[in-house]
């Protein structure tokens, strides 16, 4: 990357020696390692997302692809980024009809709950009255 050799790199350790002290120098080190560290993680995160931005793009195109030629008559690359298009979807919209479902099940719940107690209420309300 930087084109350093072994001779530069005594160097720096011997100027590094001087300037800071070897008590001084170890923990220097250690900060410039995790620096550099920092900034690999931070440089392979961008790739990455960069990355997928990118399939993200060519899925898009090819699906406006696939719209302007019509779906009967398509190549089967195209035909593999509608498919992939389509799981992705599915798997956006799953979570979402979990929650739903699950929501109308306890207002369901706690609605049949609600009309038994009036109906209990009721029937004791009946009886105390007879």
């Amino acid at each position: 990357m930087f084109d350093i050799g072994f001779w530069e790199l005594v160097l720096i350790f011997v100027v590094g020696l001087v300037v800071l002290g070897p008590e001084r120098l170890p923990h220097a080190i250690r900060s410039v390692a995790r620096f550099v560290s920092a900034a690999k993680s931070m440089a392979n995160s961008v790739k990455d997302e960069l990355a997928h931005e990118l399939k993200v793009q060519e899925l898009q195109e090819n699906l406006r692809k696939a719209e302007q030629m019509g779906m009967e008559e398509l190549s089967p690359d195209l035909k593999a980024s509608v498919e992939q298009l389509k799981q992705a979807a599915q798997s956006v919209n799953r979570p979402y009809a979990d929650v739903s479902a699950k929501n109308e099940a306890t207002s369901s719940s706690s609605s049949d709950a609600t009309h038994q107690t009036e109906a209990t209420k009721t029937s004791a309300a009946n009886t105390k009255s007879e």
